[in-house]
């Protein structure tokens, strides 16, 4: 636990007695003591939990839209949804600390109209950078590669699935395996493989972490694509060898005569606001020394079906990590045809002369909401960002591909700006911020004109009562720009 969590959790432990792990009663608890605690530790109290103890669950949502019904294409049930509530302790920003409530209020607000990062039509879903199309090659002159093609509304578990569809269809030796995916997935992303391709390719597993990768590990040497399941990132650790000592090693230990390249392993990842203790941890950051390894986190999409099929056709054994919170809230127009996009290389999303932010997976979403409210702040915020800072110019990258990672494109971005603010949702000790802030800072030394700033979760353990708390939320990435900039 970093210094700041050491302190957070001192004043956490002086101002409340936490409820054992496990409670249902949790919340009641805590909003007893809040109603009973006078004076200073009143405000403590408002302070720390007031901002999301008033905020329903249903109302933790990324910035982007919401869809239910995975058949309904009328626009106007696409919800506009809310940001995440969450506790922002950063010393140096009092007076943002004493107007949290009524500007965590304005956020949900102004975000209630808001549109993914790349809203996407179906011309745009056509033209999406560095996509390739898996026949592409057969395309002779006289076609174009967009005529013909379609594109459909799909969220992301959709996108998720119509990869896995593809893979099946086109590679025989393809198999779909892990808990419960011959039902579905308890996130639906194999609905409907079982029956389309039988039961001998997309069957279940028993409840073994280490078993799941084990087989999937012998099935890639034994020349099968293998595409694997863990339940949840949560339950990723006991896999932990199969992963990094075998996976990652086989081709290197056999002198490349043997390799898993085939090995795909998809397993939902990040926090959805109520997960606790086994359904939120992020934990990319563990599997960042495994040379021989990739890991990809989409945050669209678009980009999952892309970059799952890349995964899967990778010569490489590749962890993918899927976002849960966006399988039914990030909803785009997507090719409804096979293709890929290239691992290792990040994208910019919007072009900037003056801060680099650097982000993958949900957090994005936020940047897009805090940029937003930098931009144009309604009062009281407008109270507390200087106007100077409204018309920043900033550059909005997706690293897309955890490992390896995109050094040119990060290290030229931030050449050109001279700050990088980096935000993911693992802890800050030993994120993957960490490493990039490290290489960036040895490639722009002379060019930087800030210390590089990275907001990420607190070194807490992710609790139930703690894990809105932990997050980084529009506020804290808000401030972290403007830290940034005024530096």
């Amino acid at each position: 636990m970093g210094n700041l969590g050491v302190e957070l959790y001192g004043h956490l432990r002086k101002l409340i007695p936490l409820p054992r792990v496990g409670s249902g009663r949790s919340m009641q608890r805590m909003t007893e003591v809040k109603s009973s605690a006078g004076g200073k530790a009143d405000h403590r109290f408002a302070l720390f939990w007031s901002p999301f103890l008033s905020v329903p669950e249903a109302s933790w949502r990324p910035g982007c839209s919401n869809v239910e019904d995975e058949n309904d294409d009328n626009d106007d049930d696409l919800q506009g949804t809310t940001v995440d509530s969450g506790h922002y302790p950063h010393a140096n920003s009092t007076q943002l600390i004493q107007r949290l409530p009524q500007i965590q209020a304005l956020a949900r607000a102004s975000t209630r109209m808001g549109l993914p990062l790349n809203p996407s039509g179906r011309e745009k879903a056509l033209r999406t950078p560095g996509l390739r199309w898996a026949d592409e090659d057969d395309a002779g002159p006289e076609r174009e590669i967009i005529s013909g093609r379609d594109a459909r509304k799909m969220n992301l578990y959709q996108a998720v699935r119509d990869a896995m569809s593809h893979a099946l269809m086109k590679d025989e030796t393809a198999v779909v395996f892990g808990e419960d995916v011959a039902f579905g997935g308890v996130f639906r992303c194999s609905m409907g493989l079982a029956e389309e391709f039988g039961r001998e390719r997309v069957f279940n597993t028993p409840l073994t972490e280490q078993g799941i990768a084990g087989f999937g590990i012998g099935l890639a040497a034994m020349g099968h694509t293998a595409i694997a399941e863990i339940q949840f990132a949560d339950y990723i650790f006991p896999a932990f060898d199969q992963i990094v000592n075998e996976a990652a090693k086989y081709r290197y230990r056999s002198g490349g005569q043997f390799n898993v390249g085939g090995l795909t392993i998809r397993t939902p990842t990040m926090s959805v606001g109520h997960g606790g203790l086994y359904h939120s941890q992020s934990p990319e950051g563990y599997f960042l020394g495994a040379s021989g390894l990739k890991i990809v986190i989409p945050r669209s999409p678009i980009q999952a079906k892309g970059l799952l099929l890349s995964s899967i056709r990778d010569p490489n054994p590749v962890l993918f990590m899927e976002p849960k919170i966006l399988y039914r809230s990030a909803v785009e127009q997507v090719p409804v045809d096979d293709y890929e996009l290239p691992l290792g290389s990040a994208e910019v999303l919007s072009r900037g002369s003056d801060l680099t932010l650097l982000s993958w997976g949900t957090p994005l979403y936020h940047c897009e909401t805090a940029l937003s409210l930098l931009s144009s702040p309604p009062p009281p915020l407008s109270d507390l960002v200087p106007p100077l800072l409204r018309t920043a110019n900033i550059e909005v990258i997706d690293l897309r591909t955890i490992l390896p990672w995109d050094v040119h494109t990060i290290t030229e971005s931030v050449k050109k700006t001279g700050r990088l603010v980096i935000v993911h949702e693992a802890s800050i000790t030993g994120g993957v911020g960490a490493e990039i802030a490290a290489e960036i800072q040895k490639r722009c030394f002379l060019k930087l004109k800030a210390p590089v700033k990275r907001v990420a979760a607190w070194d807490l353990p992710a609790a139930l009562q703690y894990e809105k708390f932990l997050i980084p939320d529009t506020i804290r990435i808000l401030d972290g720009i403007m830290e940034t900039l005024t530096y």
